[in-house]
């Protein structure tokens, strides 16, 4: 009778004592190539909604032009269309308009390349979100100042920076399969909310994160409004922002993985 190891089997005590991680794989390794697991993972893109509304209640104050929420910008650069000589808003708002769509057609083809929920993936999304915001803090912080209104390389260049990183918040809410937490629209969240059958139902996971949306982008709005009104300006929001994104990266390195992921 043959043995279970001409079958390429293992006993019980031989499986027991086949190491956890393959050869020349270290624990951080393993860690860093497995995916997230999507339970409660909503809780950190709805902390973008605070990000986002940072980001634009500050850009609107100062530069008249969203740099996340694009259908503002749309209208603006249609008014813009209509008479070009009455305000340079469309231009800050087509190059806002522009950065995202760019950005949107970058992350999301690294995402599908490298796999979309696998950890290190999202830790370098964010990361590059962060540098881009770090890298228009610096320009407005360090650069020269312009006028309210002005059109300068030192407004379209840190425009453009934050609407290129404000959509992968958004890909990366399709990447975890919560496609409603985009965090740079809220008209279908207000319907969804409002239209929802069980709106007032004890235990409704939806309704409570279309209800924290608007709560969230809402409080950031408040935070990104005091800078503008105040001697830190947007820098300062921009600054808070790109905390805020650091911590968005940590909580992805942190993550608990996905189990079928960790048992691969």
């Amino acid at each position: 009778m043959s043995s279970p190891r001409e079958y390429g089997t293992l006993s019980a005590g031989e499986e027991e004592q086949q190491p956890l991680l393959r050869k020349g794989e270290t624990p951080w390794r393993k860690r860093l190539t497995t995916n997230v697991n999507r339970d409660w993972a909503d809780l950190v893109l709805l902390l973008c909604y605070v990000i986002t509304g940072l980001l634009d209640s500050s850009s609107i104050s100062i530069w008249g032009s969203f740099v996340s929420m694009q259908t503002g910008n749309t209208v603006y650069i249609g008014l813009g269309l209509a008479a070009p000589s009455e305000d340079t808003r469309w231009i800050k708002s087509g190059t806002s308009l522009l950065s995202f769509c760019l950005g949107s057609f970058l992350f999301s083809r690294f995402h599908r390349c490298f796999s979309p929920a696998r950890r290190w993936v999202l830790c370098v999304s964010f990361f590059v979100q962060m540098l881009f915001i770090t890298g228009a803090a610096l320009i407005l912080t360090f650069g020269p100042a312009s006028a309210k209104g002005e059109v300068t390389w030192n407004v379209l260049v840190p425009i453009a920076l934050i609407a290129f990183q404000s959509c992968g918040q958004a890909v990366t809410s399709r990447a975890l399969k919560y496609n409603a937490l985009t965090s740079v629209v809220l008209t279908s969240i207000y319907c969804d909310l409002f239209s929802d059958a069980q709106l007032f139902a004890v235990n409704n996971a939806e309704r409570n994160r279309r209800l924290a949306a608007p709560v969230l982008l809402l409080f950031g709005a408040v935070m990104g409004g005091l800078f503008a009104h105040s001697s830190l300006g947007i820098a300062g929001a921009l600054w808070t922002a790109v905390v805020l994104k650091l911590i968005t990266v940590i909580c992805w390195l942190f993550w608990p993985a996905e189990p079928s992921s960790e048992s691969d």
